[in-house]
């Protein structure tokens, strides 16, 4: 892909990634809310119509309220429920998902159903399930309402049926005998089986619960002594069997504290993936779900042998830092060539490397020219041991940056413009392709045009796509900075209206809102303005690309 479509597509792939934490946090003025959800407020709706028991569907949902939900747990077995709001984005994005899930898992079995709930005009029902963020998801198993289980899955259909199968029956397959392991072991490239003592204990019963949300790899267990002996084991571990790389790994488990789902869970996730991954489409999901804190990038040119070559000392390298970093190939002559915008790179600087830390979204750059495995390696544990500044992205200054009402700041004027003593600056950080920012730069342009003529008064913004700042991290657009005049390189962050009288407000008040008594509206109504998390992972975002 090339152009605007392959900066689309890097961004897309971001909503897990490079650019943020995987499903990162919404949050708006309004409130906020964990894995891309929408904060929400109470409200009570009055329902004119009595409703009766019967179970009403729309594409293959069932339409429950407070008068069917009963009778929906009675005639299905696994039953889960999405409590959503009909204005909520997000909510929007995954009916269709949802929907296709719905038909895919009636036509395979009849006890495994997806049903619907309109949160906000049910708030009986949402009261009772403590539902406070849109959509939430929970599922329903024997008629039991008293302890619903909270959905951990994919939000697509494929994820949606493939949670809801494994839960169906066993999470793991019981191996009895070693040519059943042998045999379930050969048919998967990722396996895991765990090997118990007793597989009616605690920890053989926590392995089976994380094997239910672990949906995309398999699971086996074994309790027979001849496995034990056939794998040449003696206490209760889990072993990942794997087509590639060392072939097996092991994680015993500690018979003081038994298993450890958290650690498993990262044993397996750092494990079923190769030493190397190759960026593409087939990846990018596992690359980033790994939620390794540093990923290494090679870029290269798949169609030049000679920086093919490179392939072997990079491998070479990235054992030494297995599950701290990532080590990943990037062809700039493929599918890689969509993520040479975010780093500030063509695909005439291949081959080059990059190191990126996730949770502060900071690259650093390898300057040497010859990539041996040793020089690898002393350059990462250089950056992970603080000894390498990270390189930061600036566009060029544009001529007339500072002529318009709204002053156009970038990485390598920010600091002189921002940290002006004489100045009060007003700085909106945003991305391009940011829906809520589209939404309010006609506020922002009138503001600026408001405060033109005021001297210590400067209304600025800076797309934090293209630019970045050493001290500072900008986790969700539109992000608004107020840096008052003065010494100490203060900063207050704005998270109220996006509106220009409250701009304005908050400008003459000197960097905050003044008081003013509550108001009450006669019907207290619900808001979907939230910041767009780095990743465009909201729904209004999935929409645009």
């Amino acid at each position: 892909m090339r152009g605007s479509g392959a900066r689309r597509l890097w961004l897309l792939v971001l909503a897990l990634a490079w650019l943020g934490p995987a499903r990162g946090a919404s949050k708006g003025p309004g409130g906020e809310a964990e894995d891309g959800e929408v904060a929400v407020e109470e409200e009570e709706e009055e329902v004119d119509e009595v409703l009766s028991d019967e179970l009403g569907e729309e594409d293959g949902v069932l339409v429950l309220h407070e008068h069917n939900f009963a009778r929906a747990l009675r005639e299905h077995r696994l039953l889960l429920v999405e409590f959503y709001a009909p204005w909520c984005g997000h909510c929007q994005a995954l009916a269709p998902q949802f929907a296709r899930a719905a038909a895919i898992l009636r036509n395979e079995s009849g006890e495994l159903r997806l049903a619907k709930v309109d949160a906000p005009a049910q708030v009986a029902l949402s009261d009772e399930f403590g539902i406070t963020a849109y959509p939430t998801l929970k599922l329903f198993r024997d008629g039991n309402r008293t302890h619903p289980v909270a959905y951990t899955g994919r939000l697509d259909a494929q994820g949606i049926v493939r949670w809801m199968q494994r839960r169906a029956g066993p999470s793991a397959v019981l191996l009895r005998d070693a040519a059943a392991a042998a045999a379930f072991v050969g048919s998967q490239d990722v396996a895991v089986v765990g090997f118990f003592k007793d597989l009616r204990g605690e920890a053989a019963r926590a392995f089976y619960e994380l094997a239910g949300d672990l949906v995309d790899v398999a699971f086996g267990a074994a309790e027979a002594a001849e496995l034990f002996e056939a794998y040449g084991l003696a206490a209760d571990t889990v072993c990942l069997f794997k087509k590639f790389d060392e072939e097996r790994a092991d994680f015993p488990l500690d018979p003081a504290r038994g298993l450890d789902a958290a650690e498993l869970t990262r044993f397996i996730r750092v494990h079923s993936l190769e030493l190397v991954m190759e960026f593409s489409s087939e990846t990018s999901d596992r690359i980033f779900g790994a939620q390794i804190p540093h990923h290494m990038l090679l870029f290269l040119n798949k169609t030049e042998a000679a920086q093919l070559e490179l392939r072997d000392a990079f491998r070479e390298a990235a054992a030494a830092f297995r599950g701290e970093v990532l080590f990943v190939l990037v062809d700039v002559s493929g599918y890689g060539a969509g993520v040479l915008p975010f780093f500030g790179l063509t695909p005439a600087d291949a081959p080059t490397l990059r190191l990126v830390k996730m949770e502060t979204n900071r690259k650093y750059q390898m300057e040497e020219d010859a990539f041996s495995a040793s020089a690898v390696r002393a350059f990462v544990q250089a950056v992970l041991d603080g000894k390498v500044k990270p390189r930061l992205l600036s566009a060029e200054p544009p001529e007339d940056w500072d002529t318009k009402p709204v002053k156009v700041l970038v990485g390598k004027t920010f600091e002189q413009v921002v940290f002006d003593e004489t100045k009060n600056v007003f700085v909106k950080f945003y991305a391009p392709w940011c829906s809520h920012c589209k939404e309010m730069a006609a506020a922002w342009e009138e503001l600026g045009e408001r405060y033109k003529d005021h001297e210590d008064i400067v209304i600025a913004e800076m797309d934090a796509t293209a630019n970045e700042l050493e001290n500072i991290t900008i986790r969700g657009y539109p992000t608004l900075h107020y840096y008052p005049a003065g010494p100490g390189r203060k900063m207050i962050e704005y998270k109220s209206n996006r509106d220009v009288e409250t701009f304005s407000k908050f400008l003459e008040n000197g960097g905050t809102l003044p008081e003013e008594p509550p108001v009450v509206p006669e019907t207290p109504k619900n808001t979907t303005d939230t910041e767009e998390p780095s990743p465009p992972g909201t729904a209004e975002t999935r929409d645009e690309l």
